[in-house]
């Protein structure tokens, strides 16, 4: 089990071990348990682990120049877009939530990979709400990676990416696409009638839509699709389509069915 004291304490308490202060006795003086110093002697002094919570807490890449997988950051950004929320906990915590139809298996894995690459070390966990799973990771600069983060719903405040943010998805738009769509998209069958040498014929074609409140996030799609080159309209007024065979045919090499 990982430690979650402070890592000045936890040097402070193995160097008094080094200098042969019982275990009692150095458990008193750092206000720990004593099955708690004989912990940190077992992984850190045998074991060799490194020390620290740096699986717990990596370095932001906004404020402490940490790295950053900008193809996942992109995918991730748009998951969040699409379904997703950040919470505030204890000691300035942050818990980013994405949302997705228990269905998807794969998706919901992907998501946790995702979170992972993002935030390196996280350790994501799920839980079931009605009809659909909870990914959850935690992070003090979630804010700072999702500065779109507000009160109330993202369809009624303006949603505005900042400018590191859109040289992130002009370079990735196909990973943005993919959140986008595989959270708040469908790939859907339409069809139509029409009268040939006097038939009636119907005619079945796919399409995808991405239906979403915020028509700031609309504007962020149509932009994605523009910079990979697909075409799409307005079919609706909450809903953007791909219709184009050829059109859907380049977004599913794009993103991938939803599974």
């Amino acid at each position: 089990m990982a430690h979650v004291r402070p890592l000045a304490t936890v040097e402070s308490a193995l160097r008094a071990s080094d200098a042969g202060v019982p275990d009692r006795e150095n458990a008193a003086a750092h206000g720990v348990a004593v099955k708690t110093i004989r912990r940190w002697r077992r992984e850190y002094q045998r074991r060799g682990r490194p020390r620290g919570q740096t699986h717990l807490a990596p370095p932001c890449p906004r404020c402490e120049d940490g790295p950053l997988d900008e193809p996942a950051y992109a995918e991730l950004l748009g998951w969040y877009l699409g379904d997703g929320h950040i919470s505030l906990g204890r000691r300035g915590v942050h818990a980013l939530h994405v949302y997705d139809d228990a269905r998807y298996v794969a998706d919901i894995a992907r998501i946790q990979e995702l979170m992972r690459a993002v935030k390196p070390g996280g350790r994501p966990h799920t839980r079931q709400v009605p009809g659909a799973v909870v990914v959850t990771v935690s992070w003090k600069h979630w804010p700072c990676l999702l500065p779109q983060h507000g009160p109330g719903r993202k369809h009624e405040r303006p949603i505005v990416l900042e400018p590191w943010q859109r040289e992130i998805v002009a370079a990735h738009p196909g990973p943005f696409l993919r959140g986008l769509f595989h959270s708040d998209g469908s790939r859907v069958r339409n069809w139509a009638t029409r009268t040939v040498a006097g038939a009636t014929k119907r005619y079945d074609y796919p399409r995808w839509q991405f239906s979403n409140r915020s028509e700031d996030i609309h504007g962020l799609c149509t932009w994605a699709l523009d910079l990979a080159g697909i075409p799409w309209r307005r079919s609706g007024r909450w809903t953007t389509s791909v219709s184009r065979r050829d059109a859907v045919a380049a977004l599913d090499r794009l993103i991938g069915p939803k599974s």
